[in-house]
């Protein structure tokens, strides 16, 4: 019986690395399925789709007369770097009707020194209407130089706190969610709210693209040139990018099935944020998290909702330059995501929450949950089994074209769908740089980035809600020849971690 157990031993690994693979392969097969059925869905709504207004003012003289009022919320946290041309960009949106609230969430640098400066800022009395956030407001400020523009100085309490703290002190019945390291182009508020405009009351959340600003010419505000980022981390962001707004969240909404607006810029429903009581304070995920309860409210009180997504409409916000950022960011985003998934596992296969439930769901567990640590362990077993002779070649090559194949031929069709349809690259030597990104991301950088979704797993399992900040250049410091390279030695960078 001793003698025999090595023998038994390498059978048991035989048959468990067997099936590791089939399991990698059929998980890798799966998520191919889908990114495919979004690209081939979103390559026919852009085919049929009735072309929005390319003139701004044609826009504007169409669509003035019924623009509803907004609330624009910027929430920043130690955001000095970049919060004069954020500010100045959305004071600048092309709007009848909108007020700016800017949050400074406790940040420990100079932001609101900044804000004050630049914006002529002086102490006003203005009390909230409700209590959304739980941390207490040391002032508001008003402008002098701009009357739509309110800024809430308010001890720290992460970025959902900050939120709901401009819910509470916000005006109108639509609110626009944006980063106050992001950029908004000069109509697309407008564009955004159109949906709005003739809505039957289903609507209750609309959101948009989020593009990669390294590499472009950024000044007063504005997007002067759009350019490709110098570095290759920036540049495999922006296929990442064009893959999740362009196909994902186009076939999505297209299929009712969206459960995420990107907290970088989206618009709500004001009456039904603050119906499920605001941005949930004790995740790392919230702007998933929020859409996914507000349809979940709307489904349990069995009323008709659904969700817009706009590409068109565009977000500049400045990418991690590095693969310590770009850690810090995919481990909270995964982490956000099981959150989600637990906190509303009760609509998973559920009839009663629709396409929600039944489809979508279900795809998040597959995204989320089950495709990043078994296509890892593929890339580590198939080795392993080709090394003992129970993998043939072939197997290994089948894994390897549906992961870096098929990974390459999404990417080459998600950027032709950016330059068939919306912004084309400026020059053909950036097209060319971004097809090559295309390919060489499936080679460590795609595996990576794999390992970062595990140790999001990792943070929820252990509950630790630290939110890991990621370091900003700044869009009026970074190298107009190509902020994704990262700064040179010396320049300041914004690193500070935002407190549990």
């Amino acid at each position: 019986m001793i003698a025999a157990l090595p023998a038994l031993l390498f059978i048991a690994l035989v048959h468990l690395v067997v099936g590791l693979t089939i399991a990698a392969v059929g998980v890798v097969m799966i998520r191919n399925v889908i990114c495919v059925a979004q690209l081939a869905i979103a390559g026919w709504v852009f085919a049929t789709r009735l072309r929005p207004e390319s003139s701004a003012y044609g826009l504007w003289r169409r669509q003035e007369a019924f623009a509803p009022p907004v609330s624009v919320l910027a929430p920043a946290f130690n955001e000095e770097l970049t919060i004069a041309e954020s500010v100045r960009s959305q004071l600048s949106l092309q709007y009848p009707d909108f007020e700016l609230v800017v949050i400074n969430d406790g940040s420990k640098d100079d932001t609101i020194g900044v804000l004050k400066r630049e914006f002529d800022l002086h102490v006003v009395h203005r009390s909230a209407p409700v209590a959304l956030h739980q941390t207490r407001v040391k002032a508001v400020y008003a402008s002098h130089s701009y009357p739509q523009l309110l800024v809430i100085d308010k001890e720290n309490g992460r970025k959902a706190d900050a939120i709901n703290c401009g819910i509470s002190y916000s005006r109108h019945a639509l609110i626009c969610v944006i980063d106050a390291d992001s950029i908004i182009d000069p109509d697309g508020l407008l564009r955004a709210t159109e949906p709005f405009m003739f809505d039957d009351g289903q609507l209750i959340a609309v959101g948009g693209s989020i593009r990669i600003a390294n590499g472009c010419d950024i000044s007063g505000g504005f997007v002067n040139r759009i350019g490709t980022p110098k570095g290759w981390v920036a540049r495999f962001q922006c296929l990442e990018y064009f893959r999740a707004f362009l196909a994902g969240r186009v076939a999505f909404s297209a299929l009712s099935i969206l459960l995420l607006i990107s907290g970088a810029f989206g618009i709500f429903r004001r009456d039904i944020v603050m119906a499920v009581g605001g941005y949930k304070h004790d995740t790392v995920g919230e702007d998933l998290e929020i859409l996914v309860r507000m349809q979940r409210h709307m489904r349990e009180l069995r009323q008709p909702c659904r969700v817009e997504f706009l590409p068109d409409v565009c977000c500049w916000t400045e990418a991690p330059a590095n693969l310590k950022g770009i850690r810090n960011q995919r481990s909270r985003w995964q982490q956000g995501a099981l959150e989600t998934i637990v906190n509303h596992a009760k609509m998973l296969g559920n009839p009663r929450y629709g396409r929600i439930g039944m489809v979508a769901m279900p795809l998040m567990i597959i995204e989320d949950l089950i495709g990043p640590p078994i296509e890892l362990v593929g890339y580590l077993v198939l080795p392993l089994g080709f090394w003992m002779d129970v993998i043939s070649w072939q197997v290994a090559a089948a894994f390897l074209c549906l992961t870096a194949v098929f990974g390459t031929a999404l990417s080459v069709g998600a950027l032709a769908l950016e330059e068939r349809q919306l912004r084309p690259s400026p020059t053909a030597k950036d097209l060319a740089m971004l097809a090559m990104a295309a390919f060489l991301e499936n080679f460590g950088y795609r595996q990576v980035n794999l390992l970062y979704r595990l140790r999001g797993i990792w943070q929820y399992l252990k509950g630790n809600t630290t939110w890991a900040a990621v370091e900003r250049v700044g869009f009026a410091r970074a190298p107009q020849n190509g902020a994704g390279a990262g700064p040179p030695g010396g320049l300041e960078r914004r690193a500070a971690a935002r407190p549990a």
